[in-house]
């Protein structure tokens, strides 16, 4: 049987992430392939016990190092459970938010240094890099947050501006650093333009 694929949709807050795992997974559908859509944290029953200790509560509640640990070991339980078996089955998968997520917002944002992060990530999930990151870049991305979530924003969600903004200039440097992986994608036009450059940048895989 052959392999499927590993994609994964990247970027900061409000770029419009789940509309487009949704949009994809669908627009794929209709070629013939068969789509697994699934989320980070989370996607997995361990993984999606740990996405409650990390989402709710105050912002004292972890450390940097705890909070990049917790990422890591449910991206481990997510890898294991379902993105692995499901490529050795032939399907592809399709994830909202995985490893890169973490170097920006831990590695990037939260201090802990890109490579670090990536060491304790490549870890666990053992070589399951994706096979194409589609970095959905927005230039009102946090102010759409904003005023979507108001005071229901989460631990990571609710954070400054400047945090946000640093998350996206890691986001940016690992697009730069890694171009035949990470394929940075205008969000800002309208959900079925957007899907429509998705699928220009997956079209050597398909």
């Amino acid at each position: 049987m052959a392999r499927g694929r590993f994609i994964t949709l990247e970027g900061g807050e409000g770029v419009g992430k789940s509309t487009q795992l949704a949009a994809l997974g669908e627009a794929l559908r209709a070629r013939g392939i068969d789509v697994v859509t699934t989320r980070e944290p989370g996607g997995s029953d361990g993984a999606e016990a740990i996405r409650r200790l990390l989402l709710e509560g105050g912002e004292e509640r972890w450390s940097a190092p705890a909070e990049a640990l917790l990422f890591a070991a449910a991206r481990t339980d997510h890898v294991d459970k379902l993105v692995r078996p499901a490529v050795l089955a032939g399907k592809w998968v399709i994830s909202d938010r995985f490893i890169d997520s973490s170097l920006a917002y831990q590695g990037g944002a939260g201090g802990l240094g890109i490579e670090a992060v990536r060491a304790i990530n490549a870890f666990g999930i053992d070589g399951w890099f994706p096979d194409r990151t589609l970095l959905l870049l927005h230039p009102q991305g946090a102010e759409r947050a904003r005023a979507r979530d108001g005071a229901e924003a989460d631990r990571i969600g609710g954070r400054p501006a400047s945090y946000h903004d640093n998350v996206e200039a890691a986001f940016r440097a690992i697009a730069a650093a890694e171009p035949d992986r990470v394929r940075p994608v205008d969000a800002s036009g309208s959900p079925e333009d957007v899907t429509a450059l998705l699928l220009a940048a997956l079209e050597d895989l398909l």
